[in-house]
This record gives structure tokens, C-alpha cells and sequence, in this order.
């Protein structure tokens, strides 16, 4: 939701500008971060009408304008651009609004003298606790035109690899929705019309006739109370998975599947040394990189082990020693983890499992692709063939009788 501010600054200057925030408290909460005192906030009607209507599930910023935007900042800050400038230009030339108005917010911030990364951790809807450490790590070093090109190849191997992973799904999803409806289809409307015709003609029907005819009659009988159940079972299948029982159930689900479990386990291992390597080479301690990898790794399991090892980290003992004691991890990863802390080189070690792991999953997804193919043709031409040949099959007796 979009809010209007008027504040004054720590001059007594007055400042007005827009907020995006949840809800009204969230929105006071994100102006004083600038360190603003607001003195009037106000909603954004942002009705309008069915022609001009922002659909935001489109205006929303995407993972891939944050890559990109990270590599243009990169290269603005590598030309010796002022950060100022750089954000003011950006926000100018942004197709979207809503990103626009993100810049628009962070150029009002640094010209009220705030830090990038304070800046941007004004907008976590864009700029992930990951993102916005990297920023203060590199402010703090005085490289922030590295740490920008750092968070710029980390997000584009990252985008690389989700990516390809959801391409992979969307082919077998189309071509399975496309047989659903089809099949539905037939059996509402097509199925019907001919089982009366077979009925009345009083001929002794093959069995896995009388199935089909059987389950076209159940749909047609029944297709408005499934409708709503299976409406009624998505919603309480969504509120399932909001809890923290659910999300846990499900996330648990996601690496345990049979080959697709090993799928996702090697994407989040590519995720958690990523992101380790990364910030480790931009100088943030063990500590720090492991909480912000727990924030971001997106799974309850693996979310669970780096907070267990933070604990343990801080208490004394070593990161390899005490990722080697969950089966999740996989044996290669804690022993070349010891070597790195043994030799000092713990970042490029993840760096270089961030690669291996990646290299996995691109395989692993290649492979799938190459097997889901054929295997859907052949399910999908057995299921096209069971439903014409219980039909088409007692049509030919027939004519043969007359």
C-alpha cells in the first residue's frame, strides 16, 4: 500500500515524499528509519478505473530488475559516479513505477545525508538483509563499487539457476493441464451422448467401458460439488502451508521426494555456499554470514541447520565440525569446509562448491527434461487410447451385430 508523508528532518527541514508499507504503523516506522519526524501520513487512493487499472503482480520488482539494476550501480560506481547521482539517474530511467518509486525514495534519503545501506534496508520488499549487508560490508571497506559487482554475478548465478529450474516445470505443467481439461471435456460432453447410445442398444458392455461410462456419469452428476470441494481443499491447503507446521511439512516434502528431492537439495546447497562465499570475500565474519544465509535460504530444514550452527559457531566451535553432523549436509561439503578453515581459504572452498553444486543441478534439470518428454507422450497417448477404445470398441461390435 502507498502512502504520502510530511516530516521534518534532523535540520528542521521539511521533507514529503512516498512510502510503500503494509500498513499505516509500518509506513511511520519506514520514514523515521530516515530519520524523519513525521508530521503527517496519509493513504494513497490507488483505485482507479477498469481501463487505467496498475495490476501489481506486474509492476511488483522482480529478481532479474535487481540484477540488472546491481549491474548498472556497479558500473556507474566503476565510472566514478557519485552514489547520489547514480540513484537519481536509475530512478529516472525506470520503466516500472514501482521500482521508480524505490529509487525515488533511497535518492531522498541520500540527500538527507542517510548511508546506502541504511537506504535500502528502507525497502525490504526489494532488497534482501543479504543485499543490504553486502552493502554496508562494502561501505565499510571503502570498495562499494566491488560489493555491488559481487551481489551482481552472486544474483545472476542465482537467477540463473531458479530459472531454469521453473522453465523446466512449465512445459510438463502446460501439457498435463491441457490433458486434464481435454479429458474433462470428453467425459462431461462427449462421454455422455454416446454411453446412451450404447445403453440402449442392449449390448453386454466391456468392463473398462462400464468404468469410463461410470465416471462420466459421477462428473456429470457431481462436477459442481468437486468444484467446490476441490476449492474448499486449495484454500485449506493454503492456510496449511502459511503455518509454521505446514511450511515445515512441506519444506521437508521438497528434499525428501524421490529425485526431486535431490533436485531442490542441491539448489538450496548451491544457495548456502553462495551466499557464505560471497559475503566471506567481502569481508563479513562467519557469524553475520551465516545469520543473513538463514534468512534467505528459503527452506525451513536448511533454515533450522544454519541457525543451530550460528549458535555453535559462536559458542567456540568450528563451522565444518558442525555442519558434518546433519544428514542434509552432504560429507563432501563439511570435509573441503574443514580444509578451507585448515588453510584459511574457507571462501573460495565454498566458491568453488557453490560451482560444483550448480553444475549438479543444471545437469540434474537437463536430465529430467530429457526423461519427462518421452514419459508424458507415452502416459498421455495410454490415457488418449484407454478412453477411445472403451468407446470406439463396443461402437464397432455394434455395427458387426446389425
Amino acid at each position: 500500500m502507498l502512502f504520502s508523508y510530511k516530516a521534518i528532518d534532523t535540520t528542521n527541514t521539511a521533507r514529503e515524499g512516498t512510502v510503500e508499507a503494509s500498513s499505516i504503523d509500518a509506513a511511520i516506522a519506514t520514514v523515521q528509519k530516515r530519520g524523519y519526524t513525521v508530521t503527517d501520513i496519509t493513504p494513497i487512493d490507488t483505485k482507479k478505473s477498469i481501463l487505467n487499472m496498475e495490476f501489481e503482480w506486474f509492476q511488483r520488482v522482480s529478481n532479474k530488475d535487481v540484477v540488472i539494476l546491481s549491474r548498472q550501480i556497479a558500473t556507474l560506481f566503476d565510472a566514478q559516479v557519485s552514489a547520489l547521482r547514480i540513484f537519481r539517474l536509475l530512478a529516472s530511467e525506470a520503466e516500472k513505477p514501482q521500482l521508480a518509486r524505490v529509487l525515488n525514495d533511497i535518492t531522498e534519503e541520500l540527500q538527507a545525508g542517510s548511508s546506502i545501506s541504511r537506504a535500502l534496508s528502507s525497502h525490504p520488499e526489494v532488497f534482501s538483509p543479504f543485499y543490504v549487508n553486502m552493502v554496508r560490508s562494502g561501505e565499510e571497506s571503502g570498495s562499494i563499487e566491488r560489493s555491488f559487482l559481487y551481489l551482481a554475478d552472486y544474483l545472476d548465478r542465482s537467477y540463473e539457476v531458479v530459472n531454469k529450474v521453473r522453465n523446466a516445470l512449465v512445459y510438463p505443467a502446460f501439457v498435463v493441464g491441457i490433458f486434464i481439461l481435454v479429458m474433462g471435456l470428453m467425459l462431461t460432453l462427449v462421454i455422455p451422448r454416446i454411453s446412451q447410445i450404447l445403453t440402449d442398444a442392449g449390448q453386454e458392455l466391456p468392463i473398462y467401458t462400464r468404468i469410463v461410462i461410470g465416471l462420466s456419469d459421477f462428473l456429470v452428476n457431481y462436477i459442481g460439488i468437486l468444484l467446490v470441494l476441490a476449492g474448499f481443499g486449495g484454500v485449506a491447503l493454503w492456510r496449511f502451508m502459511q503455518t509454521d507446521v505446514g511450511r515445515r511439512f512441506f519444506d521437508e516434502l521438497k528434499i525428501s521426494t524421490p529425485y526431486f528431492g535431490s533436485l531442490n537439495s542441491q539448489l538450496y546447497l548451491t544457495r548456502v555456499c553462495d551466499n557464505l562465499s560471497t559475503m566471506l570475500s567481502s569481508g563479513i565474519s562467519m557469524v553475520q554470514a551465516l545469520e543473513v544465509t538463514a534468512d534467505v535460504v528459503d527452506n525451513t530444514v536448511f533454515k533450522e541447520i544454519l541457525q543451530t550452527t550460528l549458535s555453535e559457531v559462536k559458542a567456540g566451535r568450528s563451522f565444518a565440525d558442525v555442519i558434518s553432523e546433519y544428514p542434509e549436509i552432504p560429507g563432501v561439503l563439511s570435509q573441503m569446509a574443514k580444509v578451507g578453515e585448515e588453510t584459511g581459504n574457507l571462501a573460495d572452498i565454498l566458491k568453488t562448491l557453490a560451482t560444483f553444486y550448480q553444475r549438479e543441478v543444471n545437469n540434474s534439470v537437463d536430465t529430467l527434461i530429457g526423461l519427462i518428454e518421452p514419459a508424458m507422450i507415452v502416459l498421455l497417448g495410454l490415457g488418449v487410447a484407454t478412453l477411445l477404445a472403451s468407446v470406439l470398441m463396443p461402437i464397432y461390435n455394434l455395427t458387426n451385430t446389425i
